[in-house]
């Protein structure tokens, strides 16, 4: 082959390399460290960027997105002496390449040991109940010390997440008892309330119901009364208007004196001393006295009416005197006295027939 030929290869292949060498395309996002005979010259921003061959070169190429990492479970000891496994989550970018890459030798490294020294001072100071409780604020203590710390490294911590708190088996268990406990107190406790509420109701129900049947019966009395007390003015008017004497109504009383015994709770009777006077009166009102009878009706009168003459400054007072009464009126007098009677015998027997059963029942 030709010498000439194969110089202008040669040439040719050393213009392609020092082109290729010379130009650097960076992506979006992307931080290009760029150094010159080993020294930091620049960072190569997106695009098309020029750089000298063979004296610079790319020395490390940084992602500025925002970028996530998830440390592995670390054991973490409480104020209370408890050992629990903390996994976090760190949400940090990068804000100056060339800090990233020359003032710490690896950044993931060096967050991850800062971020569980720090988590290990700040749960130290707190026990397990406020550990798993205060979430929040072991964040934003973490991400305070962590910003501050990573600021000169070129990088920003955006957030800091607790994922996961994993206390021993035995305080799970005796948590799950504890919370099971308190759900039954609870239960417990709105049972009694429901049970409480329940009777409080019944009994202002009762009371209620106990009320209104008092007013009830207390109206149902009022006007039971008022019906009996307009039913015996009733009765006292129609007396009075009609003008009855003493014979009507004693006859009237005989005609009640039956009804005494009809009740099947009666073991005796009483025969009222007013019986005799009655029949008596009634007999007057319907036949002829007798002679000696009369006789001593009319010597009564007299006498009366002569001490109330005296009384009276000597007035003389008029004489009553008895009509003789036809012999119907005597016959149905008798048949009168004769009916009540056998009206009184009768009840003298119903009331001892009822009587003779409840003295035999106990000797039997």
């Amino acid at each position: 082959m030709d010498p000439l030929v194969i110089l202008l290869l040669v040439a040719a292949l050393v213009v392609v390399f020092l082109v290729a060498s010379t130009v650097r395309i960076v992506p979006q996002a992307r931080r290009y460290n760029i150094e010159r005979f080993g020294r930091y010259r620049r960072t190569l921003q997106p695009g098309l960027n020029f750089v000298v061959p063979v004296a610079d070169r790319v020395n490390t190429r940084l992602d500025v997105r925002e970028q996530v990492y998830s440390s592995d479970p670390r054991p973490v000891i409480t104020e209370d002496n408890l050992v629990v496994n903390i996994d976090t989550v760190l949400y940090y970018q990068i804000t100056d390449p060339r800090a990233a890459a020359y003032e710490v030798a690896d950044y993931l490294q060096a967050i991850d040991q800062l971020t569980v020294t720090t988590l290990r001072n700040v749960i130290g100071s707190m026990d397990l109940e406020e550990t798993l409780t205060s979430r929040e604020e072991i964040n934003s203590r973490l991400r305070a010390v962590l910003d501050d710390a990573t600021g000169k490294w070129g990088i920003r911590v955006n957030r800091v997440e607790i994922k996961a708190i994993d206390p021993p088996s035995t305080i799970k268990e005796a948590m799950e008892k504890q919370m099971r406990a308190e759900r039954d107190k609870r239960a417990a406790i709105l049972h009694a309330e429901g049970e409480r509420q329940a009777k409080i109701l019944t009994a202002e129900g009762t009371k209620q119901k106990d009320i209104l049947e008092a007013q009830g019966a207390q109206q149902a009395m009022i006007l039971r009364a008022d019906g009996e007390a307009k039913a015996v003015e009733l009765v006292f008017q129609a007396v009075h208007r009609n003008n009855a004497d003493p014979k009507v109504l004693a006859y009237k009383y005989l005609e009640t004196l039956p009804h005494l015994a009809s009740s099947d709770n009666n073991t005796f009777w009483v025969i009222p001393g007013e019986l005799t006077e009655a029949v008596r009166t009634v007999t007057r009102a319907f036949g002829e006295q007798p002679a000696d009878e009369a006789a001593r009706s009319a010597q009564r009168e007299e006498q009366t009416e002569a001490e109330g003459a005296a009384d009276d400054g000597g007035t003389p007072a008029l004489e009553a005197r008895h009509a003789p009464m036809p012999a119907e009126t005597a016959a149905a007098a008798d048949e009168a006295v004769k009916q009540a009677a056998a009206a009184v015998n009768d009840a003298k027997a119903e009331a001892q027939a009822a009587e003779s059963p409840r003295r035999a029942a106990p000797g039997g």
